[in-house]
C-alpha cells in the first residue's frame, strides 16, 4: 500500500501571509500592552492563537489533515528538545556561578582592568574570542557575558549597549567557529566543505566586525565615565558580600578545558554548575544559609540553599540597590517562561511548515531573482523571514539551504556563496527576533528585552547588509557555465 503523502499545491501568498500578519500585529499589541512582562504568558497565547489560525486555514481551505499538522508541531518540539535541556542547564549554571562568587570575582577584577573608554569594544572582542574557542554563543553569553553585564552597569553604561556588545561578539564566534553547530549545519546543508565555508565567510564577517568594533570604540570614547568613587563603592559592596578569591577562577578554567576537549554542551554545563556548587559550599556558606532563610550555616541550610541556587530565585542584601538586582538569580525556574515560549513558537512553525504556507512565502522571493545581487538579497530576506516565521535558527538554516541549493547550482554559483549568505542572514539575526529561541534565550540570560538590545547589536545588523554589498561588488564571486543554461548574463543588478 502506498503510504506517501499526496503532493498539494502551494496555498496562495495572500492566504499564507494571514497568520504572519496576525502574528506580527498581535505581538506588537502584546508588547505595547504588557511591556517586558509579555514573555510571562501573553506572547505564548499569541503564538498558539496564530498557530490555530494557520491550522484552521490549512484544514479548511487547503484540505491538510490535522494529523500532518500535529506531527509537524511534535517534530519541531522534538528538534529543540536538546536546546531546552541546555537552557535549563544554563539557568542552573548562572545561579551557581553567581552565588559561588565566580561572576562577582570576574566583575571585581574586571572593573579594575577594563577602562570605561574602551569597555564596549573590549567586551565585544572578548566575547568574540571566547565564542570562537567554544563555538557557542549561548555558553559565552551565559558565562563571561553575565560578568561583563555587571561591569558595564557598574561603569554607567546603558544595558542595551552592553548587551549589544556581548551579543555582537558572541555571534561573531558562533558564525565562524569550526566548533559551532550552526557553522557545521550551514556548510553540510549546502554541500560546502566546512573550512571552505569558514574562509569564504571571512570576506563578509571580518569587515562587519571591524565596523562594529569601530562603532563601540567611538561610543566608549564619548561615554561619560561613572565617578570613580561610585565604582569603588560598587567593588567594596561586592567584597563585603562575597568571598572574592582568584581560586574561584578554577571553575571557568575547567569549563574552558571541557569545551576545548569537545565535551557535549549539556555535560559541560552540568559539570560546570556542579563544580560551582562545590565552590559555593567552600567559599560562600554564609550566602547559602541566607538563601535558605537560616542564621546558621549547618548541613541542612547549606543543602537547601544550594538547591535553591540551582533551581529558584535568590535575593541577597548587599547594601547597594543596583548590586542587589545584579546578583539576584532565577536558576532553572527562571528559564521556564522561555521554555514555554519556545514550545509555542515551535507549534506555530510546525503549522506553517505542514500547511506549506511557509514555502509559499519563501518561494515568492524567487520571482525577484534577476541577477547576482537580487539572488543574494532574496536569500537574505528569505533567511530573515524564516527566522521570524519558524522561530528557530536551525530550522531556518535547513529550509533556506534546501530551498536555494538547486537555484544556485542552476545559475552556476558555488555552494559556498549560498552557505555564507545563509549564515549572514540566519545565524546572526535569530537573536534579534523576540520570539525566536535565540532572542528569547539571550534576553532571559542577560535580563535585557530583545527590543532594547536590538539597536545595539551592530554586528548582527551589519552582516546581512555586508553580504548584499559584497554580492553587488562581486568580490570573489565566480559564475561557472552550466549545461543547458541560457546564455543570458546573470550579473549584478
Amino acid at each position: 500500500m502506498d503510504t506517501t503523502k499526496p503532493k498539494r499545491n502551494l496555498p496562495p501568498l495572500r492566504i499564507a501571509l494571514i497568520p504572519v500578519v496576525i502574528l506580527i500585529a498581535l505581538l506588537f499589541l502584546t508588547i505595547r500592552t504588557f511591556g517586558s512582562d509579555a514573555l510571562n504568558g501573553a506572547s505564548q497565547v499569541v503564538l498558539l492563537t496564530t498557530a490555530a489560525i494557520c491550522a484552521a486555514l490549512a484544514v479548511g481551505l487547503g484540505k491538510v489533515p490535522w494529523k500532518e499538522i500535529e506531527e509537524a508541531m511534535c517534530n519541531n518540539i522534538l528538534g529543540v528538545a536538546l536546546a531546552l535541556l541546555i537552557l535549563l542547564m544554563i539557568g542552573a549554571l548562572s545561579g551557581a556561578w553567581m552565588i559561588s562568587g565566580i561572576v562577582p570575582t570576574l566583575i571585581y577584577y574586571g572593573m579594575q582592568i577594563l577602562n570605561p573608554s574602551i569597555f564596549l569594544a573590549s567586551t565585544c572582542l572578548i566575547c568574540a574570542v571566547v565564542s570562537v574557542m567554544t563555538g557557542s554563543s549561548w555558553t559565552t553569553i551565559a558565562t563571561i557575558g553575565i560578568a561583563l553585564m555587571g561591569i558595564g552597569e557598574a561603569q554607567g553604561f546603558n544595558t542595551g549597549w552592553v548587551a549589544g556588545a556581548i551579543i555582537s561578539g558572541a555571534y561573531f564566534g558562533d558564525k565562524i567557529s569550526p566548533l559551532s553547530d550552526t557553522t557545521v549545519l550551514a556548510s553540510s546543508v549546502t554541500g560546502t566543505p566546512l573550512f571552505t565555508h569558514i574562509r569564504y565567510m571571512l570576506i563578509t564577517t571580518v569587515p562587519s566586525m571591524l565596523l562594529t568594533l569601530l562603532i563601540f570604540l567611538i561610543a566608549g570614547l564619548n561615554h561619560d565615565a561613572t565617578d570613580a568613587s561610585q565604582i569603588a563603592a560598587y567593588a567594596e559592596s561586592l567584597k563585603d558580600t562575597f568571598d572574592i578569591s582568584l581560586w574561584l577562577l578554577i571553575v571557568p578554567l575547567a569549563t574552558g578545558i571541557l569545551i576545548a576537549r569537545k565535551v557535549p554542551s549539556v555535560v559541560t554545563l552540568f559539570a560546570s554548575a556542579a563544580l560551582a556548587g562545590v565552590f559555593a559550599l567552600i567559599f560562600q556558606p554564609h550566602l547559602l544559609a541566607e538563601i535558605a532563610g537560616s542564621e546558621i550555616a549547618d548541613a541542612n541550610s547549606l543543602f537547601k540553599g544550594l538547591f535553591i541556587t540551582f533551581y529558584g530565585d535568590t535575593q541577597l542584601e548587599t547594601g547597594n540597590a543596583a548590586l542587589d538586582s545584579l546578583v539576584a538569580t532565577r536558576g532553572m525556574g527562571g528559564m521556564m517562561n522561555t521554555v514555554w515560549l519556545i514550545m509555542c513558537a515551535m507549534c506555530f512553525g510546525g503549522a506553517m511548515t505542514a500547511s506549506r504556507m511557509l514555502e509559499s512565502i519563501t518561494s515568492s522571493f524567487l520571482r525577484f531573482m534577476k541577477g547576482r545581487t537580487s539572488l543574494v538579497t532574496s536569500t537574505v530576506v528569505s533567511g530573515i523571514t524564516l527566522n521570524i516565521c519558524t522561530a528557530d535558527q536551525y530550522i531556518s538554516i535547513i529550509l533556506n539551504g534546501n530551498m536555494f541549493k538547486d537555484i544556485y547550482r542552476q545559475k552556476g554559483f558555488e555552494s559556498r556563496l549560498l552557505s555564507r549568505t545563509t549564515e549572514d542572514a540566519v545565524t546572526v539575526t535569530s537573536v534579534l527576533v523576540p520570539w525566536n529561541s535565540c532572542g528569547m534565550t539571550q534576553a532571559t540570560i542577560l535580563g535585557v528585552p530583545t527590543l532594547i538590545y536590538l539597536p545595539y547589536c551592530f554586528f548582527n545588523l551589519i552582516s546581512p547588509l555586508m553580504s548584499i554589498l559584497v554580492a553587488a561588488i562581486g568580490y570573489k564571486i565566480t559564475k561557472h557555465p552550466v549545461e543547458n543554461e541560457k546564455t543570458e548574463d546573470f550579473a549584478a543588478d
